[in-house]
């Protein structure tokens, strides 16, 4: 069979596959960036892939799976430009979680409990639907959906055991999680502090971070801008420190406000 004719053949097995299907297959190869699988009705070659965060929540992958190993698993991709079928065995491993996952909708608002703070973000014990068998909360918050406020830590905007109503932002397939969105329940600040404002306008604040490129400044109740280096003075700054320490109370001037990226751009430098 010629390329052409073989991709033909590819593209034309494929085009029956959807996400959510199960498909059958035998595996033919096992390596560290995943399972190669011989997919039942394709045997010229493996078109299934069943990554490492894909076989099992439980079980190593070498554990999970060997070679000539019957599967089946739920298909979470079609790739037809790669001629791949991304398939997912923990689907068919936790069903009723699965099931659950699926039939969320984007903006669903859910309810729980905050099980777990982590560095890269918050599980949540969701009052509905089946525990996770890994994870201490089906739930999950990364940092930047906690709030719309700058804070150094989870723990300043919530503890364990707290209580939340969040919006589901999607079904994460890789970790079997809700993604959430803490934010999304609370109302956006910036639009109405852009709302009264405007350019070369003076405004108080307070200086809440320093970086090598300048300073943040919090102008109101949940809204920072950034004072460039080269704006900090009249005359040349080679550090921020040079001029200004945490803490300390100064004015600025606003110069640039992007609603789209809530972006606050401020100077101290004289008019």
């Amino acid at each position: 069979m010629g390329e052409a004719s073989a991709d033909r053949a590819v593209n034309g097995f494929l085009a029956a596959i959807h996400v959510g299907d199960l498909c059958g297959g035998t595996v033919a190869e096992v390596g560290r960036s995943g399972v190669s699988v011989i997919l039942d009705g394709f045997g010229a070659r493996p078109l299934g892939v069943v990554g490492p965060s894909d076989a099992s929540w439980r079980r190593s992958l070498a554990e999970a799976v060997v070679v000539g190993q019957r599967i089946t698993a739920e298909v979470i991709a079609v790739d037809l430009d790669d001629g791949r079928v991304r398939l997912s065995m923990v689907a068919t491993e936790n069903p009723e979680l699965w099931a659950f996952l699926k039939q969320l909708r984007r903006g669903e608002i859910l309810a729980g409990t905050v099980a777990a703070i982590e560095r890269y973000g918050v599980f949540v014990a969701l009052d509905e639907g089946p525990d996770h068998p890994v994870y201490p909360g089906v739930g999950f918050i990364t940092y930047p959906e906690l709030s719309w406020r700058r804070f150094e830590a989870a723990s300043e905007v919530v503890e364990i055991g707290q209580r939340v109503a969040c919006e589901f932002l999607q079904f994460d397939t890789w970790n079997g999680e809700a993604r959430l969105s803490l934010r999304a329940t609370q109302p956006d600040p910036f639009p109405v502090f852009a709302d009264g404002v405007a350019v070369g306008r003076t405004l108080r604040g307070r200086v809440t971070k320093m970086l090598p490129f300048g300073i943040f400044v919090q102008v109101a109740d949940g809204i920072e801008g950034l004072v460039p280096l080269r704006e900090l003075g009249a005359e040349p700054v080679a550090a921020p420190e040079d001029v200004v320490q945490t803490g300390d109370e100064v004015s600025v001037i606003v110069t640039a406000i992007d609603r789209e990226r809530r972006k606050l751009t401020l100077s101290r430098r004289p008019a």
